[in-house]
């Protein structure tokens, strides 16, 4: 009897532990950039909080090559933008809006599909992306001289279109963010020539001393404080640029509906200027996992 009653006590214990077994891995892969890395380890955080052991590849390399990670199955989740994935993944697609009201009842008017369709659209077999993080606007920012926008009555980058091609604009890349795909796209207005710089301050000068007459940011200016000063920030409510929100990325079937609803908590949550705040802290030397793990606790997530 005493050694029935060992021997169903080690099958009880065997049977507890492997209920609290977290399972496998999941691993967030994270691109070279300072935001990616900054992503996976939010994404992680937030994963582990529900039970499940997370860990973060780091520095897998540009866009297409932590893509290439996921679809090898070496992570299971990456941190995207909507708008540059769409691009990367289908350079053809039309969506440039981030959501997409038609009336659907009116056949004359041609059904469009947003940035997130389009996307789901374009996915390759066996991933799947959660809802984008509404409150993050990644997209590239149009810059004039706070004199000329007086002048000619430009405030938004609609009303400069019909200037456009009579402008040179300058291009400079905005820091630590996620990488582009190729020149910035920006629908109606095809500028006289483009011109790259370096960093934003020398874009900022050039604008200043006249050298070009509209400047391109290819990310948010919370990440450059005071390159936009005496600049005026031209407004897009028409998503002349297409729309680039933060979302992840992951594999099909890895992820249970806890972890998927978890990956949603973030997106609800995250906004510009709190990832740009987090970038400029890491940028300062701050650890991103401690600040990542900071915004978590912040968020209650």
């Amino acid at each position: 009897m005493l050694a029935r009653l060992m021997v169903v006590t080690a099958v009880a214990l065997a049977v507890s532990c492997g209920n609290d077994d977290p399972g496998p891995t999941i691993a967030v892969g994270a691109g070279d950039s300072m935001e990616s890395n900054l992503l996976a380890q939010i994404y992680a955080g937030a994963l582990a909080r529900t039970g499940a052991r997370t860990s973060v590849a780091a520095d897998l390399g540009r866009r297409a090559d932590y893509l290439a990670a996921l679809d090898a199955g070496t992570v299971t989740v990456v941190g995207e933008h909507s708008g540059e994935l769409l691009t990367f993944l289908n350079p053809g697609a039309q969506a440039r809006k981030p959501e997409v009201t038609t009336d659907v009842a009116d056949k004359s008017v041609p059904v469009r599909l947003s940035v997130t369709e389009e996307l789901n659209r374009s996915l390759p077999e066996g991933l799947a992306v959660s809802d984008p993080a509404d409150g993050t606007d990644m997209r590239s920012r149009v810059l004039l001289t706070e004199a000329v926008a007086i002048r000619d009555n430009v405030r938004s980058i609609g009303a400069l279109a019909p200037r456009c091609g009579a402008i040179e604009a300058g291009v400079a890349p905005v820091p630590d963010v996620l990488s582009a795909v190729g020149p910035v796209r920006i629908a109606g207005c095809d500028f006289a020539g483009t011109r790259p710089y370096p960093d934003v301050a020398a874009l900022r000068k050039a604008l200043l001393d006249g050298e070009i007459q509209a400047g391109i940011l290819t990310g948010p200016t919370g990440l450059v404080p005071g390159a936009t000063d005496g600049l005026t920030i031209l407004t897009d409510a028409d998503y002349a640029v297409r729309a680039e929100n933060v979302l992840a990325v992951y594999r099909k079937g890895l992820l249970d509906d806890r972890e998927i609803r978890k990956l949603n908590y973030v997106a609800g949550e995250l906004t510009t200027d709190e990832l740009a705040q987090m970038i400029r802290k890491v940028r300062d030397g701050a650890n991103a996992a401690e600040v990542a793990r900071a915004w978590l606790d912040t968020h209650a997530l």
